[in-house]
C-alpha cells in the first residue's frame, strides 16, 4: 500500500513518494508534505524553467533559482511563466 501524505501543493489527501528526492532537511520536507503527483508536476515545470531560462543545473545561481522556484511551486508563494513562454502544442 502507497504512503499517504496530505499534500501542500493539492490540498488533499493522497499517495506520497516512495523516498526523499535528495538527502537533508529540505528533501524530507518534501517527503513529508509533497504528494508523487504534485512532485511530478514540479519536475516538468522545472524542466521547463530549465529550457526557458537555459539554466545549467550544476552552476549555483541556477541551483539557487530553481531552488525559490520550487519553494514556492510545492509550498505557495506563487510561480510564474517566463515572459514570452508559448507551452508546446499537443
Amino acid at each position: 500500500m502507497a504512503r499517504r501524505v496530505k499534500c501542500a501543493r493539492l490540498g488533499i489527501e493522497t499517495d506520497g513518494l516512495e523516498k526523499p528526492p535528495f538527502p537533508g532537511p529540505e528533501g524530507q520536507r518534501i517527503f513529508d508534505q509533497i504528494s508523487a503527483e504534485a512532485w511530478q508536476e514540479w519536475l516538468k515545470f522545472q524542466t521547463m524553467l530549465i529550457n526557458e531560462h537555459r539554466l545549467t543545473p550544476f552552476e549555483p545561481e541556477a541551483r539557487q533559482f530553481l531552488a525559490k522556484e520550487r519553494e514556492k511551486f510545492l509550498f505557495g508563494g506563487g510561480t510564474q511563466l517566463p515572459e514570452g513562454y508559448v507551452p508546446p502544442k499537443v
